[in-house]
């Protein structure tokens, strides 16, 4: 068993539980292999086009799709989240193996890859759609990320209340294209060079026993 941070420590007493570098493919060129068992988990911490792209070194991890979760509005596009009327968080869904990264680990890199005591806001991006949320897929991945969320705040790891909020039941809504791979395709994008790139070389300092030294890639459908 990996060894963890604190983090993970903590919730350990209540729950035991290289790729090749790839351009931008076309629609279904990125098949999750045969055979393989998977499971998803769908998280919010601010703009997704650096979310995606932590969550894409993460070993274990098969896909992840940038989109929208969280609100009352059927196939929502961008400028409509960004109205921050729509109730919808920019979100990842994230396909993993779980006989390789577990929802716990997955939970670690969540509260790592964004600020977690910020209301509605991360870094230069305000809103309710840029809210720090958990959108479980199950009852047991409710119970898990409350009972971490609980511990976190009893051992006052991050110095102010923890905003994360629980919203099960909510559906996933694919972005559109162009947000896919959002970073590996836009390494010069003043908006990325600025914030994304340097909380994506935090991210792998964190996380030296699962990072991969390329990132999985989605491809555009």
């Amino acid at each position: 068993m990996r060894r963890y941070s604190l983090l993970s420590c903590l919730l350990a007493i209540t729950f035991l539980a290289c790729a090749q570098k790839k351009s931008i493919k076309e629609p279904g060129d990125m098949p999750i292999p045969k055979g393989i068992k998977t499971e998803t988990a769908t998280f919010a911490g601010g703009c997704f086009w650096c979310t995606e792209a932590q969550f894409q070194y993460l070993d274990g991890v098969l896909k992840v799709k940038s989109g929208y979760s969280g609100g009352t509005v059927a196939n929502p596009s961008y400028a409509e989240v960004c109205t921050g009327t729509t109730g919808h968080a920019e979100a990842i869904q994230v396909t993993y193996d779980p006989s390789k990264i577990t929802y716990v680990e997955l939970l670690e890199a969540f509260w790592q890859s964004h600020d977690p005591t910020q209301l509605n806001r991360q870094g230069p991006d305000e809103g309710p759609q840029y809210r720090s949320a958990i959108f479980p897929g199950s009852d047991e991945q409710a119970a898990i990320a409350k009972a971490y969320i609980t511990q976190l705040m009893d051992a006052g790891l991050f110095g102010a209340p923890i905003v994360t909020t629980l919203e099960p039941g909510k559906a996933f809504f694919r972005a559109e294209d162009h947000h896919q791979d959002f970073l590996e395709r836009n390494p010069s994008n003043s908006y990325i060079a600025a914030h994304d790139l340097p909380k994506l070389a935090q991210f792998k300092r964190l996380f030296p026993e699962l990072y991969r030294a390329r990132p999985i890639l989605v491809g555009v459908e």
